[in-house]
């Protein structure tokens, strides 16, 4: 179970600090994990609360660049509990990775370049519907490289778990492409795959086991650098999807505590009959 810091809070560092010690505090549940978004801000957070044993899903993840940030202050977070003499085996962790989101993004912009640019229609088309999963493949290299290190090994032996990668935003959002495309394509060792039950129950029924994560998955990287020919910088896009999830996640969560307000009220309101048990 996750439970998500106020999202109107994601670019202040102390309160998104104090708003997760609150839900910690409160929830009081060892498997419990408080969301923490990746932003710049984020990162100085996820550190602190790892390094207080607060169990971390680190949201709004996009970009390569600052999926290396994130796992840095996990790192960083568990040396400091180790240098305080805590015990490391209860701390968990994952980085959400946001997936489909970089294809609906990007796409369009690779469309208008196969239609309007010959010289750069092809390169384009290898690109269309494949930056997200590119992205994955990436990351989890940087997973690997990051956890199999000989600094992630001093804690590992202390009993530190690695911080796994999870796949989020898996619903296939173009008709055109496979409802399974973003579960496929990404089952690999010490993952999480956060699955709508309708692209669950399709699983079930066509999904074909396998995995896939790793294959081609070293050449990942310096093809996604090849982006920039098209006049891609995947960089910022990663950085327009955050801001843009900070508004989603805002809007979903004033929803929430309207509903949540909502049915409060309402039971506050309604007389509750109590009927006197009968003793025969």
């Amino acid at each position: 179970m996750s439970l998500e810091v106020s999202p109107y809070l994601a670019r202040d560092t102390d309160k998104t600090i104090a708003d997760a010690r609150r839900l910690w505090v409160s929830l009081a549940r060892p498997n419990v994990m408080i969301k923490v978004p990746a932003t710049l801000e984020g990162l100085p957070a996820i550190q602190q609360l790892i390094g207080e044993g607060i169990n971390i899903n680190i949201t709004l993840l996009f970009g390569l660049s600052r999926y290396r940030q994130v796992a840095e202050a996990y790192i960083a977070g568990l040396e400091t509990l180790a240098a305080k003499g805590k015990p490391l085996k209860s701390v968990a962790s994952v980085a959400s990775f946001f997936l489909s989101r970089i294809d609906v993004l990007l796409d369009p912009m690779l469309e208008k370049t196969m239609a309007i640019n010959k010289s750069k229609a092809d390169l384009a088309a290898t690109f269309h519907g494949e930056v997200a999963i590119l992205s994955a493949k990436a990351a989890y290299q940087i997973y690997q490289e990051i956890f199999d290190s000989e600094r992630f090994g001093r804690l590992r032996a202390q009993g530190a778990r690695t911080q796994r990668l999870l796949w989020a935003s898996t619903s296939t959002k173009n008709p055109a492409y496979s409802d399974l495309k973003y579960v496929e394509a990404l089952i690999g060792p010490e993952t999480v795959d956060t699955i709508p039950l309708e692209t669950l129950a399709a699983y079930r029924e066509r999904g074909k086991p396998e995995s896939r994560l790793t294959i081609e998955a070293v050449k990942a990287s310096g093809t996604l650098r090849r982006l920039s020919d098209v006049g891609i910088d995947l960089d910022a896009a990663a950085q327009q999807l955050e801001d843009e999830g900070i508004q989603k996640f805002a809007k979903a969560f004033d929803q929430i505590m309207n509903t949540l307000g909502e049915k409060r009220r309402a039971a506050i309101r309604e007389p509750v009959d109590i009927e006197t048990a009968d003793p025969g």
